[in-house]
């Protein structure tokens, strides 16, 4: 196991700049995300770290050893890629036993160490068959088995759920998640699915076009994104965003107004006439059939139905506001029967806004 430290690290490719000044540090045994929109660097970076880039600028250490010029087979590193890698000419076994064997160990521990690895990842019973004899889940254990069975002191795992089905995305996750629960190895994954990055990491690290734009472990971010890009990322469905001007006591949106909650006003220093974003996420809107004056610290506005896509326990709405081109994502119980057309009431939680920079995307409010 070891920690792993980039220090200011910038990859350019002829005059593409594709990762900036990335800089973080991933302690011994935890298990970070890098998430992100395609193209945003997440791989370059896990590349970078692998050695199979080389870094424009910056240092990367692992384990308090600067590694800028050790090649890739002497870093100590296992990689798992989307695409498996496996030998088709090889059993299971073989494949897993792969990497023992270049460094020449004892037959006989190359033996009890695949049988070991093979248990753990429920592979015993197809250690004599070939990659094509495999489901794309069996593949992709007997890919994380060769990297485990190395014992290397860091795992890069490239989006290696990507082309799994739903089913096995899920079961594989919880796997992983499992064996890291094991093995504590240090492990640095990518991938493009926030729901992934929520339920793997100790610590994430969001990114867009090649620099980091937040890190912290889930919980920490999806409370409190650091702007809108990351707020918007992540979460599923994606916060709502309404486009506003302040007029000092209220929040102009298209043809209504919400009224700015007292704790907003107490800590943000807005102008009449400025135009912020306000953010809130699906979970915190309701539906309010009886058409009520809202309780507590909340408001309501008037919504039209626009799409209505079912899913099980639950249904998601989307719903339009007059004279506006904005839509609301709304979550409500899978038996609630809402058809397009229909018009209604949202009640907003006032607690739960969110306030954007409309010209930079940085959280007004709240911040810690």
């Amino acid at each position: 196991m070891a920690t792993v430290r980039l220090e200011n690290i910038k990859r350019r490719f002829n005059n593409v700049t594709a990762i900036e000044d990335i800089s973080f540090e991933v302690p011994n045994g935890e298990f970070w995300v890098l998430v992100g929109p395609s193209g945003c660097g997440k791989s370059t970076i896990l590349r970078t770290i692998a050695g199979l880039e080389t870094a424009t600028s910056g240092n990367l250490f692992i384990d308090n050893r600067l590694v800028n010029d050790v090649p890739a087979r002497q870093r100590d590193v296992a990689m798992v890629f989307q695409n498996y890698a496996l030998y088709p000419h090889m059993t299971v076994a073989q494949n897993i036993a792969f990497g023992l064997q270049m460094r020449k160990v004892h037959p006989k521990i190359i033996q009890e160490q695949v049988m070991t690895v093979a248990q753990s990842l429920s592979l015993e019973h197809l250690l004599d068959r070939k990659p094509k004899q495999l489901s794309g889940g069996q593949q992709q254990r007997v890919a994380l088995g060769r990297a485990i069975a190395r014992k290397p002191q860091l795992f890069l795992l490239d989006e290696p759920l990507s082309n799994l089905d739903a089913q096995l995305r899920d079961d594989t996750r919880a796997e992983l998640k499992q064996l890291h629960q094991e093995f504590a190895v240090t492990t640095i994954y990518v991938t493009h699915d926030q729901v992934e990055a929520m339920t793997l990491a100790d610590k994430i690290v969001v990114l867009n076009e090649g620099r980091i734009q937040q890190i912290g472990d889930p919980q920490s971010i999806y409370t409190r994104p650091a702007n809108l890009m990351v707020a918007t990322f992540l979460g599923n469905p994606p916060m709502n965003i309404l486009p506003t001007t302040y007029k000092g006591d209220s929040f102009d949106i298209s043809a209504q107004t919400l009224p700015v909650p007292s704790k907003i006003r107490e800590h943000l220093s807005l102008s009449p006439g400025q135009s912020v974003d306000l953010g809130i996420r699906p979970e915190h809107i309701k539906i309010n059939t009886l058409l009520e004056p809202s309780p507590g610290n909340s408001a309501q506005i008037l919504a039209e139905v626009k799409i209505v896509e079912p899913m099980g326990k639950e249904t998601l709405i989307r719903f339009s506001l007059p004279d506006s081109l904005i839509l609301l994502n709304v979550q409500v119980p899978g038996g609630l029967r809402l058809h397009p057309g229909d018009g209604l009431s949202l009640e907003l939680d006032l607690n739960q806004l969110f306030v954007f920079d409309s010209s930079t995307g940085e959280t007004l409010y709240p911040i810690d």
